[in-house]
């Protein structure tokens, strides 16, 4: 018998180890499983080491915890123990092999919740811009993910408007949620795509209104909420998650806790957990994430890991416990009914909330090629993109740069907002020499810039050409739509920066053929770089 037990829990295991996990599905605002119709709690563990969050937009290392097999093996004991069932990764490199990373948590039953950008390549609050190069990076992580079974979904965002001072970069994040929905429907795939906000007590409601709202093409699949309320030996109502509970229960789209464990006393008892997963909440709430697995700095881990060696802390054993306790009653898909497809209206724009519901435009690699090889007058190759801000500066100090800026407050974007800022530049350069009676004088800019010969555009780059001549500030509601991927822009947008985003538009007029000095460049650029979206990390 013994024998006949041991062969059958093999065969179970085997089974198990060849058996793809059900997709999770969203209906209405709640998570089920996609083979049975059972309500989906995360029950997650933020899984990353720490990285520099940069906000200089250069290279930045960071740990991808799904490329290292051995550390995914070593941990996922660890997990199953703890009643895991998503873990959050913020950061992953698309070109690492992650096969065998994620059919270890595969088999354990594990789903994989990932955010789309990285330190470097994310959209930066400050001077917000969706382009073509967020496109690329965003598609390539989804192109990546696409071919495993176990992926919950992904964030378009991680606390990028966190305040009340930077909410017009919603709009550009809402763009990137809008243009990764339709990616993914293009190409026959169901991943759902979300937001992770802060809790900011004057931006909380509405943020979470904006995603939730709209089309459904443009709104958010799910809203996670990075918060930490509960410390200690709170309760419901002390907490705040009874009032948090309440200002979302009207949220047609799933929320969540994206990251959730105040550690103000250590250890962490975690006594919230019996809560989240009550009747309390969890018609509201579809469970939450705990931060973090790892022992760091922060004093935030479940876990020190030293080599190969993990040892578990006073919290994971809290933590496993509460876990392992729960018992939830979870709804079916068939009751959720008229509500599944439902959406919100959006929020007013106020002192306290400012992105508009018109969005950037979808980044098209056509458009800008197209442009740049119209173009005559452009920015010399030997000139670094670090060096691109004075002369920004100095172009826009004397025309209309609108056509490369955007501004998600009042919903307008520059036609070619989204190219690359070498791009953008050479268009400014080259607007200018026409405007100045294309004299050589016109494109020099102490040798920064230079004439390029042009040949014969294809007709399909002409009518491009025309279009943005044409319409040089739009909405994305006249823009092509299309979507593109392809050869990334040159510049990189960070996480955070110094400056806010507003279109920079400055009267044509007694336009002089006298380029500037690099004196008056660098005097007039102090002035305009803070109206003009996307470039100002060139002058950090």
């Amino acid at each position: 018998m013994r024998l006949v037990y041991t062969l059958l829990s093999a065969l179970a295991f085997f089974t198990l180890a060849l058996a793809s996990l059900p997709a999770i599905e969203v209906v209405g605002n709640k998570f089920f499983y996609s083979n049975n119709g059972s309500q989906f709690l995360i029950r997650g563990v933020a899984y990353q080491q720490n990285f520099d969050n940069s906000t200089n937009g250069g290279s930045v290392d960071y740990v991808d915890p799904l490329a290292d097999a051995s550390a995914c093996k070593r941990d996922v004991q660890f997990f199953a123990k703890s009643n895991t069932n998503v873990l959050r990764v913020y950061a992953v490199d698309p070109e690492n092999d992650h096969d065998e990373c994620m059919k270890t948590f595969e088999d354990a039953g594990i789903y994989i919740i990932a955010d789309l950008s990285e330190p470097s390549t994310s959209i930066n609050r400050d001077s917000p811009e969706w382009n073509l190069e967020l496109y690329d990076r965003y598609t390539s992580v989804i192109d990546m993910f696409a071919n495993y079974s176990n992926v919950l979904g992904f964030f378009a965002g991680n606390e990028v408007s966190n305040n009340k001072s930077n909410t017009d970069a919603s709009a550009f994040v809402k763009a990137a949620v809008r243009d990764m929905k339709k990616y993914i429907k293009d190409k026959g795939w169901t991943f759902p795509v979300g937001y992770s906000s802060n809790d900011d007590e004057d931006i909380r409601v509405a943020i979470a209104d904006y995603f939730s709202c709209g089309s459904l093409d443009e709104r958010a699949d799910f809203f996670g909420i990075n918060m930490y309320e509960w410390c200690g030996d709170s309760t419901f109502k002390t907490s705040g998650y009874e009032d948090r509970t309440e200002e979302y229960k009207n949220l047609t789209i799933p929320v969540f806790f994206s990251e959730y464990g105040c550690n103000a006393e250590r250890p962490r008892k975690f006594t919230e957990i019996g809560t989240i997963f009550s009747d309390e909440m969890t018609d509201v709430w579809s469970g939450g994430i705990v931060y973090m697995y790892y022992e760091e700095e922060n004093d935030y881990g479940l876990v020190s890991v030293s080599g190969n060696s993990v040892s578990t802390l006073a919290d994971y054993s809290y933590y496993s416990k509460e876990m392992n306790s729960i018992s939830p009653n979870l709804a079916k898909s068939s009751e959720v009914g008229a509500a599944s497809t439902s959406t919100l209206a959006c929020p007013a724009s106020a002192s306290t909330w400012k992105a508009n519901t018109v969005l950037p435009p979808t980044p098209d690699k056509n458009v800008c090629d197209c442009v740049a090889a119209s173009l005559k007058c452009v920015v010399s190759d030997d000139v670094k993109s670090k060096d691109y801000g004075d002369l920004f500066g100095s172009v826009c100090g004397d025309m209309d740069c609108s056509a490369v800026s955007g501004n998600g407050e009042n919903g307008t974007y520059g036609a070619i907002s989204f190219c690359s800022d070498k791009e953008k530049l050479s268009y400014l350069l080259n607007k200018y020499y026409q405007d100045s009676g294309e004299h050589s004088s016109a494109c020099d800019w102490d040798g920064l810039a230079s004439l390029q010969s042009t040949s014969a555009a294809a007709s399909s780059c002409s009518a491009v050409v025309s279009s943005v001549s044409a319409n040089a500030v739009a909405t994305s509601d006249s823009s092509n739509s299309s979507g593109s991927s392809g050869s990334s822009s040159d510049s990189s947008s960070s996480s955070d920066s110094s400056s806010s985003s507003t279109s920079s538009k400055k009267s044509s007029a007694n336009i002089s053929a006298r380029p500037f000095s690099m004196g008056e460049m660098a005097a007039v650029g102090a002035m305009v770089m803070c109206f003009v979206g996307g470039f100002t990390s060139f002058l950090l």
